[in-house]
């Protein structure tokens, strides 16, 4: 095998040195849960008869008798959400699957879903964050019943995949299979959809326009095509191994979707405890998973939102990772893929150029990715392959050798640059991540006045009002986890990017979030600490020169060091009380949120403060 790269060793070995004491309780704790049986066994005749009731003839016999391992069922099923519909008929699927393997099926929980399509931009979208805590404890309570032998989670979506993978790190001791839905096919291509949001803000088109854009691109179940958050769950589930290979990027009711999702419950039948393949998801899991999770972000691109689920993932498994391992590895890590926003195609095309199977070679082969980590399906290394159907049969080749398409996809010999998509910015103003995949190169650089807004509603009210035909650094303030949840502010990119279009310098600093498919404009997100905890941007003002630089990860303030710290911060106000669409429920959320730089979660486990 490929020697590994001399910066992935060590950052490996300091993730695990970090998390030595962490790592150790955490082992301790799920080996002292493996069972000694079929989990079932450990319940009264009561507790058994209630777990089998509602069951089939088969399944309620054989869980009676104890003779065939339990699957526990985890589904983020609604259809309301495109990439989530598909998850309808799985159940079915499943069961029928497992049968095939002397195996039983139970839906053991169902958990939220929820769209930042639809909330973008709206108060929902505050609840988005949270949700994925609220997910991971959902998950929880349905595998606390604690009569499953492993478990298959159905998730894609934004904060439903790590929240999963939260629950599933706690619940280590039980082997997990994560089964996707895949992408829809291809609409309309995701830089026309700009093409026409930017016109209709410029009044150059009108509504009518915009909705038949918007619903020609978003037209059918499964994933958004542009490679943001979601599609980067899929990325991150095949390259740390949940998936089987090839899984992620399978159109939603084919033929071959449904063959990996009976795959998918045989392998979970094949793992359990009492078998002969034992693979505990906690034990399958380790430091060179989480920095493959790390490698495959910066070949790929993918979403700044997993600078915060990364971190979260980890913690659940006992190991600490910071945003100084993002950047070590980004700055050796090529940039093997340019998917919308980093480029025109989309995940679709991707898929089709070679895939997983083609990126997840290219890295092994370079060093750069821990081939010898275990995933569910064996080594990292064998994920080099894809699916298909031989003779009617599920099989698996080696994905193509050459890329089918290099504007989509390249070689590690030959990548689109020579480090990887996120950059850690940092400097006077906090520190927080960008995602320079996917801003021009002469944007890299921005130096201009701050003006500076308290809310999203308030720039946007700002540029319809003419005011912001500038050079300027928009500072957007009072967004962070402890504020108002941290909601992402996608709705400010069209605006942005219409100024950038008109020739002036702008950039965006925040201490919120920007959805996965963000892009063009650069900015610095995350900015830890936030201003609603007395964060360096509460003491910004408008006129400040700010010195945005990604290529050297710097956020300064031209300001005098004493002047500045000795400014009173900007008080947090509230635009409105936190109420209405549920926000007021989540008033302990936002008293307890760690850090957006360690999670942004709301679980003491995961503050790396207290580990």
């Amino acid at each position: 095998m490929t020697q590994i790269h001399p910066t992935i060793a060590e950052v490996t070995e300091r993730i695990r040195k970090r998390s030595a004491d962490t790592r150790a309780e955490y082992l301790e704790l799920i080996r002292s849960r493996r069972p000694k049986g079929f989990a079932r066994q450990r319940m009264s005749d009561a507790n058994l008869a209630h777990a089998s009731a509602g069951c089939a003839v088969i399944e309620k016999a054989q869980l009676l008798g104890a003779g065939w391992p339990n699957i526990g069922v985890i589904t983020s099923y609604n259809d309301m959400l495109s990439a989530h519909a598909p998850f309808e008929h799985y159940p079915e699927i499943i069961r029928s699957a497992a049968r095939e393997v002397n195996a039983i099926a139970q839906v053991a929980g169902g958990v939220p879903a929820m769209c930042d399509g639809v909330t973008q931009g709206q108060e929902g979208m505050e609840l988005s964050l949270f949700s994925r805590d609220v997910i991971a404890m959902a998950s929880a309570i349905g595998l606390s019943h604690d009569v499953f032998d492993a478990a298959l989670h159905l998730g894609v979506c934004d904060k439903i995949v790590p929240g999963l993978v939260i629950a599933a790190l706690r619940f280590g001791w039980i082997p997990s299979v994560f089964v996707p839905a895949g992408p829809m096919p291809s609409g309309l291509s995701n830089p026309e959809k700009l093409r026409v949001r930017q016109a209709f803000l410029e009044g150059k088109v009108g509504r009518d326009a915009l909705l038949k854009a918007e619903s020609e691109s978003y037209h059918a179940q499964g994933t958004c095509t542009f490679y943001g958050t979601a599609n980067s769950n899929q990325m991150l589930m095949e390259v740390m191994g949940f998936h089987l290979p090839g899984a992620a990027f399978v159109n939603p009711g084919t033929p071959l979707r449904d063959a990996l999702t009976r795959a998918a419950t045989h392998r979970a039948a094949a793992i359990h405890a009492q078998g002969n393949e034992y693979l505990p998801a906690g034990e399958m899991i380790d430091e060179r998973s989480i920095v493959n999770g790390i490698v495959g972000l910066m070949a790929t691109g993918g979403s700044t939102n997993h600078a915060l689920h990364l971190p979260a993932m980890a913690a659940a498994a006992g190991i600490i990772i910071t945003l100084e391992d993002f950047a070590a590895i980004s700055a050796i890590v090529p940039l093997l893929m340019r998917v919308y926003p980093n480029g025109s195609a989309d995940v679709n095309h991707f898929h089709a150029a070679g895939g997983m199977g083609f990126v997840i070679r290219e890295l092994v082969n370079a060093g750069l990715l821990h081939g010898d980590a275990q995933g569910v399906s064996g080594p990292i290394s064998s994920y080099s392959r894809e699916p298909y159907f031989d003779n009617g049969k599920l099989a698996w080749r080696e994905a193509p050798a050459e890329s089918g398409d290099l504007d989509v996809i390249r070689p590690a010999s030959d990548p689109f640059s020579a480090d990887g998509g996120l950059r850690l910015m940092s400097g006077p103003l906090g520190r927080g991540v960008s995602k320079v995949s996917a801003i021009a190169k002469d944007k890299h650089v921005i130096e201009a006045p701050a003006i500076v807004f308290d809310s999203q509603d308030a720039l946007k009210a700002a540029f319809e009002a003419g005011q912001l035909n500038k050079d300027f650094i928009a500072v957007v303030r009072f967004q962070g986890p402890s504020a108002n949840g941290m909601p992402e502010l996608h709705s400010l990119t069209p605006p942005l990017a219409v100024l950038q279009d008109r020739g002036f310098k702008v950039a965006l600093v925040t201490d919120g979030r920007m959805s996965g498919a963000s892009g063009k404009v650069p900015s610095a997100i995350h900015v830890s600490p936030e201003a609603a905890r007395g964060g360096p941007l509460a003491r910004v003002r408008d006129g400040d020169v700010i010195l945005f630089n990604a290529t050297t990860g710097q956020l300064d303030i031209k300001v005098d060091p004493a002047e500045f710290a000795a400014r009173e911060p900007a008080e947090f106000r509230p635009n409105e009380p936190a109420a209405g669409v549920g926000r007021e429920m989540f008033s302990y959320f936002r008293q307890v949120s760690g850090a957006a730089d360690t999670g942004a979660s709301q679980f003491s486990f995961l503050h790396q403060e207290d580990a």
